[in-house]
């Protein structure tokens, strides 16, 4: 077999592997959506009895110190169920896993390198759920304005709009306005209970919306015109962010193609001649120069995806 041929196997093979992964990614998730629309389903009948978490007693552990505590806000604010153990116990899988398989694929060098990338993969997980949950709900901004809007012309008040709307819209706006009305039930003001959502999902388009409820709740003015203004505007900056993030995309998609270049490149380097990366980080130079050239990808990955953001 010659080179390129063995090039064009290892591409076929990593093409392969990669779909299988998102497939395989896209199962899971589907089929723990569904366990638990089941267990809620089941938490309301009668005789019948949830089972316990997974992982319950490292939870309790996790969620009495200070990181966990934190970490638990941070889980509330993707919208996963996922609870502070199980994403403990889930990073440490996919650390030890990340350790082991480089080790084994490439050298041993490079294995507690995988697993400080395979903990920073983890933690930025949750920044990329809590950033898609936001887009998600920005993208809701306009109808929430606009239910909203009809809902005080109809002469409600705006706890009983806001409950409205929590019935209305699909999550995550649903879930985030039930919370907040949740909150105007127990006695909190229109200023606390909308400043928590803010905390939650902040936004430039969900401050100018907090702002137009808690001045009119302030004033006891009308906010139809308002709301159906800023409806307006929200639709205007809701395909402005669209046409951007469409103009973008090349760039998002270079970034990440930088470090799998030179992943496959070691990958291939190691097929092509066994035992070289070994040999290589055997060394005190070798490794030097190999910390030197990953050090070089991560830099131009953080250099590409920081250049490819733009706030509107």
């Amino acid at each position: 077999m010659t080179s390129s041929q063995l090039v064009w196997l290892v591409l076929a093979v990593s093409a392969l592997t990669l779909l299988l992964a998102v497939l395989g990614l896209h199962a899971y998730a589907g089929g723990r959506r569904d366990r638990a629309a089941l267990v809620e389903r089941l938490a309301d009948i009668p005789g019948v009895q949830r089972s316990s978490v997974p992982f319950a007693a490292l939870d309790r552990r996790v969620r009495r110190t200070a990181w966990g505590r934190r970490l638990e806000g941070r889980l509330a604010a993707t919208g996963t169920n996922l609870t502070p153990g199980q994403f403990v116990a889930a990073g440490t899988g996919v650390i030890a896993g990340a350790w082991i398989l480089a080790d084994v694929i490439f050298a041993p060098f490079f294995g507690p390198i995988a697993a400080l990338l395979a903990g920073w993969a983890a933690m930025s997980f949750l920044s990329w759920r809590q950033r898609v949950r936001n887009e998600r709900f920005i993208a809701q901004l306009p109808e929430l304005a606009r239910v909203l809007a009809n809902a005080t012309q109809a002469g409600l008040a705006l706890r009983t709009a806001v409950g409205m709307a929590a019935d209305e819209l699909e999550a995550p706006a649903g879930e985030e306005l039930r919370q907040v009305d949740d909150a105007l039930a127990m006695g909190h003001s229109v200023e606390d209970a909308l400043g928590g959502l803010q905390g939650r999902l902040p936004s430039r388009e969900l401050v100018v919306l907090v702002s137009t409820l808690v001045l009119s709740s302030r004033s006891g003015g009308t906010i139809v015109e308002s709301l159906r203004n800023l409806t307006v505007t929200l639709e205007e900056r809701k395909e402005t962010r669209r046409e951007i993030r469409t103009q973008m995309s090349q760039v998002t998609v270079t970034a990440y193609a930088v470090p799998v270049i030179g992943i496959g490149s070691l990958l291939l380097l190691n097929q092509m001649m066994p035992g070289a990366l070994s040999a290589m980080t055997g060394s005190g130079l070798g490794r030097i120069l190999v910390l030197v050239a990953l050090s070089m990808y991560v830099v131009g990955f953080a250099l590409i995806r920081r250049m490819s953001r733009i706030d509107v």
